[in-house]
């Protein structure tokens, strides 16, 4: 967090951060279906917003879920994180697993795939995040683990179900799949299908509600903003593999 205050608060004021953390809430929250690809990340004061609020507080709830499922044992060989954003659903997943896996990313944004090998590299973490698209990626079997946090709702019908087959295969091929979304049902009508889907297949869906400390940065934001995160809210579909 520390690191992350030097990167980005350095050009601009907490003020500034705020008020497009409030922009970038509005846009998640309320103007979801009127959102272009692009659009939550395409402002220097959104991007700082992303990186310094959202990044730790999706490190955060993943963690979490990662520990209750159990998820990180044994530690596999390689993480890849679909959608990877900052890096962060990665990198609690790798560090659950005490930091050894190799991670690979892939982002749509260039400046995401940036910002993970940034955040990979400060938390000792071997691996490399690009920018491309996930559909065209070949995706990992045995011994091997797939994050797709918060990214599939972001998708095109058409590409979200071509995803789910895709993760199923990798599923049999002994890959470790796990996909976490905001709680929210209006955000993600596709979930029950997918949550059916993983629960024949032998997986698990979940809700979750943690009681969290936020470190001090992001309580400040998270106030400021007028937002309340005491409580890290998700959903998640797990498959063993």
């Amino acid at each position: 967090m520390e690191a992350l205050e030097r990167r980005h608060l350095a050009s601009m004021t907490f003020s500034e951060v705020r008020r497009a953390l409030q922009a970038l809430s509005t846009w998640y929250v309320e103007r979801r279906r009127e959102m272009k690809p692009g659009t939550p990340l395409d402002s220097a004061g959104k991007r700082a917003a992303f990186a310094l609020f959202y990044g730790p507080l999706h490190f955060l709830t993943v963690r979490r879920i990662v520990r209750e499922t159990g998820a990180h044992l044994p530690a596999p060989s390689r993480i890849v994180d679909l959608g990877c954003g900052t890096g962060a659903a990665g990198a609690a997943w790798a560090l659950e697993c005490g930091g050894r896996p190799t991670l690979s990313g892939v982002d749509r944004n260039g400046w995401a795939a940036a910002e993970a090998r940034w955040s990979w590299e400060r938390l000792g973490l071997p691996g490399h995040a690009r920018r491309g698209d996930l559909g065209r990626l070949r995706l990992p079997g045995k011994e091997s683990a797939i994050s797709a946090a918060y990214t599939v709702n972001e998708l095109a019908q058409r590409e979200r179900e071509a995803l789910l087959d895709r993760l199923l295969e990798a599923s049999r091929r002994g890959a470790r799949v796990l996909v976490v979304e905001p709680i929210a049902r209006r955000v993600a009508p596709w979930w029950t299908t997918w949550a059916a889907t993983v629960e024949e297949r032998g997986g698990r869906a979940d809700e979750w509600r943690f009681e969290t400390a936020l470190p001090p940065l992001l309580k400040r934001l998270d106030r400021a903003a007028g937002l309340d995160h005491r409580e890290l809210t998700a959903r998640s579909l797990y498959l063993p593999g």
